[in-house]
């Protein structure tokens, strides 16, 4: 796929100087061919990371405790520090840097951290109190059920130390990224997937699944932190402890990531809706998040790699009053991230069986492949809007308009409760799949009309031509790919998985790439020129 053209368009005309321990930083093009490379390779580790974790716990009571015990740490980070503290500090610390006022910019970056640091320290000690009733107010199925509600406290409790370093980790990341400098930021998810899969290796005989949560720990501390903090200082920053609210630098920051931390946006939200059904069942956390979390390995590799490099690219050009080119540049990565998404979409869901097959083995058995191959496909039909709608996102934090996409999504997110619990009733776990694809549909059309409507990106830079013979890449590929698999003889085991998979994957790659060709698609020859570059 085209990593350049996937995330930003037109490039920054002049880099920025060399740094201390850097002889080159980044442009977009080459941010984004680094950060997929990273998340294709954290994807990888993932995956086995799944596979081991499935293996050894299968779909019960102990990996659903463990999924669950994620929730109260993000719900944290969210309502503290808006969940993504660098989308706001990129917008402050690039004035910084356009200014040339790295003291100013450290400064900056010293007391948001400091003075947060406090705030989020305070609120793990709360949350470390109240996680026994959050677990219980959270988990509707865990209520009746003892096993399921201690054991998830008591991992809720080893996790949420690690909000303090990420945090750390995510403040000192943007100083990289103003700076062009993704190194860092890529071995990061490499970190985190190796601490967890290390900690049920060494650690599981012993403390069963507790070992996980201490490999998220140890991951965490490992890489978004120690990494993060690494690179700052080799860049030369100057930290100095300053706890100041009335400082104006945390001032404008609070004033920016206010509406993220008081606002709800449904990409969260998603993941609480499904577990708080889900729970009722034991082993459906497990189930529909193991569909979630094989859905995310094809999407993290487009999605949030794009979005990640595109930020410092679109807040620079719309500080610079480059209107015109900061929607042309966010609707032709819309357009090409869209377009590679379809067609990766089309991979999945024909070839979901074999997929999901892999992870069969240990306590995981048939019927919960079975289960997850049916919700992994449905989930799938909205990898492309997935990816995007971070995109979309961007381009509001990028213009320093964060109340908009804060409000939005508050009323999407609390207007999509009834349809969660509706087709739960109705469907089970398939119906929190489709409530799944409905929200993020609805979320990302909100966001792309209002862009259009305040002027910001219009829906005239989307590339509607290349969408469209994509769409029929995407659709004859699937049709390729399927009627391939239906025609060859059933293989049996790992080795015949791997070979049906390959066969597939050359019937959608062979039949995408000549529609593409025959329709006289950019999307080729921008994959090929890139690759090439």
């Amino acid at each position: 796929m085209s990593a350049p053209d996937l995330a930003t368009g037109p490039q920054v005309a002049t880099p920025p100087p060399s740094l201390p321990g850097h002889r080159r930083t980044h442009t977009a093009a080459s941010a984004t061919i680094l950060l997929m490379a990273s998340s294709l390779l954290s994807g990888l580790l993932a995956l086995v990371r799944i596979k081991y974790v499935n293996y050894l716990f299968g779909a019960g009571a102990a990996q659903d405790a463990y999924r669950a015990a994620f929730k109260l740490p993000d719900l944290l980070a969210y309502f503290i520090t808006g969940g993504a503290v660098a989308i706001s500090l990129v917008t402050i610390l690039n004035r910084y840097r356009e200014r040339n006022d790295e003291e100013g910019a450290d400064r900056a970056l010293s007391v948001v951290l400091s003075t947060m640091f406090v705030v989020l320290a305070a609120g793990v000690i709360l949350a470390e109190i109240a996680a026994p009733r959050y677990v219980w107010l959270a988990n509707e199925g865990f209520r009746n059920d003892p096993v399921r509600s201690a054991l998830c406290t008591s991992l809720t409790r080893i996790i949420l130390p690690a909000q303090l370093f990420f945090f750390i980790g995510s403040c000192l990341s943007s100083r990289l990224q103003v700076r062009k400098i993704f190194i860092y930021q890529a071995g990061v998810p490499l970190i985190y997937n190796g601490g967890i899969i290390l900690g049920a290796i060494l650690l599981h005989h012993r403390f069963g699944v507790y070992s996980l949560a201490i490999g998220v720990l140890a991951g965490v501390i490992f890489g978004s932190f120690l990494l993060n903090t690494v690179g700052a200082f080799r860049t030369g920053f100057r930290f100095t402890p300053l706890v100041n609210f009335r400082a104006p630098a945390f001032r404008e920051w609070f004033k920016l990531t206010l509406p993220l931390m008081i606002g709800v946006s449904l990409v969260m939200f998603d993941g609480f809706f499904i577990n708080f059904f889900a729970s009722n069942a034991t082993g459906g956390i497990t189930l529909i998040g193991n569909a979630k979390d094989l859905f995310n390995a094809p999407f993290n590799v487009i999605g949030p790699a794009a979005g990640l490099a595109s930020l410092p690219f679109f807040a620079s050009l719309f500080q610079q009053k480059r209107h015109f080119d900061f929607s042309a540049s966010v609707g032709r990565s819309v357009s090409r991230l869209f377009a590679v998404g379809m067609l990766v979409s089309a991979w999945m869901i024909a070839l979901a069986p074999w997929l999901i097959d892999l992870f069969k083995g240990g306590k995981f058995n048939r019927a919960d492949v079975s289960t997850t191959t049916h919700l992994f496909q449905i989930l799938s039909i909205t990898l492309a809007i997935w990816a995007v709608q971070g995109i979309y996102a961007r381009a509001f934090y990028a213009a320093s308009n964060t109340h908009t996409p804060a409000i939005t999504g508050t009323v999407i997110t609390i207007a999509s409760i009834p349809m969660y619990w509706l087709l739960f009733k109705l469907h089970g776990l398939t119906g929190l799949a489709i409530a799944s694809d409905i929200g993020i549909f609805i979320q990302t059309s909100t966001l792309a009309i209002l862009l259009h409507r305040m002027r910001l990106v219009s829906l005239a830079h989307l590339e509607f031509a290349e969408l469209g013979r994509s769409l029929l890449a995407a659709l004859m590929a699937y049709i390729a790919a399927a009627g391939l698999l239906h025609a060859m003889p059933i293989l049996r085991g790992l080795k015949g998985d791997l070979l049906t998979i390959t066969a597939g994957s050359i019937a959608w790659g062979l039949a995408a790439f000549v529609i593409l060709l025959v329709t006289r698609s950019r999307l080729p020859n921008q994959i090929l020129r890139r690759k090439t570059a």
